[in-house]
């Protein structure tokens, strides 16, 4: 069984731009790669699980978010780092507008692309953890049975007064490495 990182992409791994779907409007946030190398060196493999409602809403195509994605993985490579895969949901979160889903279990707090990736990549649940910047990136992991970590970068600190009782918070990736560690 794999040890994984579940990552929300947005504000963990990147700087939070809004609709961001352009390489190069794309920028590493500070000590992400660097976190990155360390939960690595502590045995932890990496899945993406990002939201991304801006296909629904008709503002870029699947395709430009799959190029971006495979851009930023690319980039990680030459890092030493690897990604699992990169699950995303696509879907407007609101009914009745742009590419909406009745059914959508993908869209977090849903837990539907966690769940997918535990299956498909055989995951240890009990050691691996979900790491965002939002709410609904913690809600998620813990519906899919994994602890969750709040990371102060992107939307972090705006939450970390609601959440600070019920789950792990860290300044960055490499703060959760040194969490971790410990």
């Amino acid at each position: 069984m794999k040890k994984v990182i579940f990552l929300d992409r947005d504000g963990t791994i990147n700087v939070e731009k809004s609709y961001l779907h352009k390489w190069e409007d794309f920028e590493f946030e500070k000590n992400a790669i660097e976190g990155l190398k360390e939960l690595k060196n502590l045995g932890y493999e990496f899945i993406v699980v990002t939201n991304q409602s801006g296909i629904g809403r008709g503002y870029y195509t699947e395709e430009d978010l799959v190029t971006l994605n495979n851009q930023m993985t690319e980039k990680l490579k030459e890092f030493g780092i690897e990604i699992l895969e990169c699950f995303y949901c696509p879907h407007h979160p609101e009914k009745g507008i742009g590419k909406y889903k009745v059914d959508c279990n993908c869209r977090k707090p849903n837990p539907g692309m966690l769940l997918e990736g535990i299956n498909k990549y055989n995951v240890d649940i009990e050691n691996s953890f979900m790491i965002g910047d939002k709410k609904g990136d913690l809600e998620a992991g813990k519906k899919a049975g994994l602890k969750s970590v709040l990371v102060l970068t992107g939307y972090g600190k705006k939450i970390e007064e609601d959440v600070k009782n019920q789950y792990l918070i860290a300044k960055d990736l490499l703060d959760v490495a040194a969490i971790l560690k410990k």
